[in-house]
């Protein structure tokens, strides 16, 4: 019996918290039937009592009991609490057990390798829509993806060959993502398999889902196609796993972006210092990451980052902003491009907006999914909310603008 539409575990979290703010805004204007959840009572009952008394459970991460206690109860459970390989994996498990849906803000690709092993099939028999990265990670590259991919079929009557995203983005990093980032970059088989392009990549069923990957970017360049230089996006090793995994799935339920479909993103850097900012990014990610990788250096830089359930002021979430153009070609040689911008910062404002709009979209328009009611398993926001998640989000202030040539 679903007592609740959405669950919000780990609501006391910095997103958590602006999750809860979110839900119960539209709360205030539709019906909804929601509650929070997570391991500090205190915490919790204080934040219940500033979103207008809604019902509260308390659960360990790893408490069994306690995590089916009221995923049993809910159409959806909304995690916001990372990292989440350490606070999510009963939580998914119990997900999948009891047939309900699930989405997340994760970016941590070696663990949504391990869910899709583990319980891709089990929730694929079920119909259970296990949706991680609906955040920031990586809603704008997948939903991004997706919306020009489909466009190009539309609008040129054949597939999208080649793919490639720019971004450009201002804000603040939350001390939960940045923990996450240290604990991925720390663990060596973590870090090894994040090096994998087709980590997330279905297997090769007769050749319907070969979705080649190629080398993630590691230097500046002059990119032809968006006409100025670019540097390796630091979330790209994250998002282009996400986006071959839409397309991957697709070209085995026969709805393929294209047979030969391949996909990139960098971060764009235009205007007359654009060579010089785009070299200085790429070596900076380059030490950044080794940084991250060397115990030492990190025992040096734990006291200096944020702490979890800390981040940005409210006027800096405020003032971010982010823009991620998508440039494609057709099988036939025309090129569409496609805008996704909003205001906010993209780690916060914009992964609270993204990943509340995908829980309700799961809990309340069940119908209009893509795939219809069987379709479960380890999904996407593309191949679990597509076309439903692109329209809630513009409904939301999310802009999405296609150019298509004469």
């Amino acid at each position: 019996m679903n007592d609740f539409d959405i669950i919000v575990y780990g609501a006391t979290g910095f997103v958590g918290r602006r999750a809860v703010r979110y839900l119960a805004n539209y709360a205030a204007k539709a019906n909804l039937r929601w509650a929070i959840a997570g391991r500090n009572a205190a915490k919790l009952e204080q934040l219940a009592a500033s979103a207008g008394n809604v019902p509260v459970f308390i659960a360990e991460a790893n408490d069994r009991a306690a995590i089916d206690a009221f995923t049993g109860r809910t159409r959806v459970v909304l995690a916001m609490a990372g990292p989440f390989s350490l606070y999510a994996d009963t939580l998914v498990e119990a997900c999948v057990q009891l047939g309900t849906h699930y989405a997340d803000i994760t970016g941590e690709t070696p663990w949504i390798k391990t869910l899709i092993d583990r319980f891709h099939e089990r929730a694929q028999a079920s119909g259970t829509r296990i949706v991680p990265s609906c955040g920031f990670d990586s809603v704008p590259s997948d939903i991004g993806a997706f919306f020009l991919a489909r466009a190009v079929q539309r609008e040129c009557g054949t597939d999208c060959t080649k793919m490639k995203a720019y971004f450009r983005a201002s804000g603040g990093l939350n001390g939960g993502t940045l923990a996450t980032m240290l604990l991925m970059f720390g663990d060596p088989k973590a870090s090894a398999a994040m090096r994998n392009p087709d980590l997330l990549t279905p297997p090769d069923h007769a050749g319907a889902a070969r979705i080649p990957g190629g080398r993630d970017p590691t230097m500046a360049l002059f990119d032809g196609d968006a006409g100025t230089w670019v540097a390796p996006f630091v979330m790209g090793p994250i998002n282009t796993r996400v986006v071959r995994r839409s397309a991957g799935l697709f070209a085995l339920w026969n709805e393929t972006y294209g047979e030969r479909f391949s996909y990139q993103e960098y971060m764009s850097f235009p205007g007359p210092f654009g060579a010089a900012l785009a070299t200085t990014v790429a070596a900076g990610a380059v030490m950044a990451q080794a940084s991250a990788s060397f115990a030492p250096a990190r025992t040096f830089l734990e006291p200096f980052v944020p702490k979890p359930g800390t981040g940005p002021t409210e006027s800096a979430i405020e003032g971010g902003w982010y823009r991620c153009e998508l440039f494609a070609r057709s099988a036939d040689g025309r090129q569409l491009t496609a805008t996704m911008r909003d205001s906010g910062d993209p780690g916060n404002a914009a992964t609270v907006k993204f990943a509340c709009e995908a829980a309700l979209a799961l809990a309340l328009e069940g119908d209009a999914l893509p795939g219809g009611a069987e379709r479960g398993g380890l999904l996407t926001p593309a191949t679990a909310i597509g076309e439903v998640l692109v329209r809630r989000l513009q409904e939301a202030g999310t802009r999405f603008e296609l150019t298509i040539p004469a």
